[in-house]
Formats: structure tokens, C-alpha cells, sequence
């Protein structure tokens, strides 16, 4: 939770605001509120395990109101080729959930898909060919 979050918790509960203004003080002198801490958390889970690319991260911390000096630190822990690697993961995953689709059609689906999960078009355009040049390949026995 973030500094301003427990601050809007505690003016919702009616605290005193010079009381909430100094408990928030005391949490985070004693390291049990840390904005810094709670930026780089968030950024590791959602793009590890949620897949999200720098822009949907930075719009979350910028949602629990994040100082924006501590949103570029936290983002710069992403390297270039973590988010390309991550996007065609989740390209080629979804790739096969397309097959019944036309190429068009999938491109576009595709395309939609990692842009709405935060990821530039440069690494969308990157994953998206590497995952559709294996679209026609399909291992496994073919029935005829």
C-alpha cells in the first residue's frame, strides 16, 4: 500500500489529519511504508507474473500515486530485451489460441492484445513476427 492509499484509508476512518500525517511519518521512518519498495514489488510482479509491459506498470503506480522519480527507477529495472522476451512469450502463447483465425485477423487480435498489456509497438511489431513466423508450423501427427 502506498503512502497515499493508507492516507485516504485513514481520512475515510476520520482520523485527525495531523495525527494520520504523523503516524505516516513514523511508518515510513521505521521502513513499513516505502513508496520506493512497493514501486519495484509492482513492477516485478506485473511483469513477470501478470505480463504487463512498462506502460500499463507505469500507469498502475501512477494510479496509487507513485512519485514519478521513483516510477523511472522502478522501471528502469525492466531491460529492453526482458519486455521483448516477455511479449513474445505471451505472443506465442496466444498465437496458438488464433489459429483458427485468417492471418489478418490474427495480426489485428494479436496486435490488440500486447498493446492493451502495456507493451511500445516496436516490441508488439518484434514479438508479433516472431510469433506468427512459427503460426504454420504445428509439430505433432496430422490425420488425413
Amino acid at each position: 500500500m502506498s503512502r497515499w492509499e493508507l492516507e485516504q484509508v485513514l481520512a475515510k476512518r476520520e482520523i485527525d489529519p495531523a495525527v494520520a500525517q504523523a503516524e505516516l511519518d513514523r511508518l515510513e521512518s521505521v521502513g513499513l511504508l516505502d513508496d520506493a519498495a512497493l514501486a519495484v514489488t509492482l513492477v516485478y510482479t506485473q511483469h513477470n507474473r501478470k505480463g504487463l509491459g512498462r506502460s500499463a506498470i507505469a500507469q498502475e503506480l501512477n494510479r496509487r500515486h507513485i512519485a514519478p522519480e521513483l516510477i523511472e527507477e522502478a522501471l528502469a529495472e525492466i531491460a529492453d530485451d526482458d519486455e521483448l522476451e516477455r511479449a513474445t512469450e505471451l505472443a506465442m502463447k496466444r498465437v496458438g489460441q488464433l489459429s483458427t483465425y485468417d492471418d489478418e485477423t490474427a495480426k489485428r487480435r494479436l496486435h490488440g492484445f500486447l498493446a492493451r498489456k502495456g507493451y511500445s509497438s516496436a516490441i508488439v511489431r518484434q514479438a508479433m513476427d516472431a510469433a506468427l513466423a512459427t503460426r504454420g508450423r504445428r509439430g505433432g501427427v496430422r490425420f488425413q
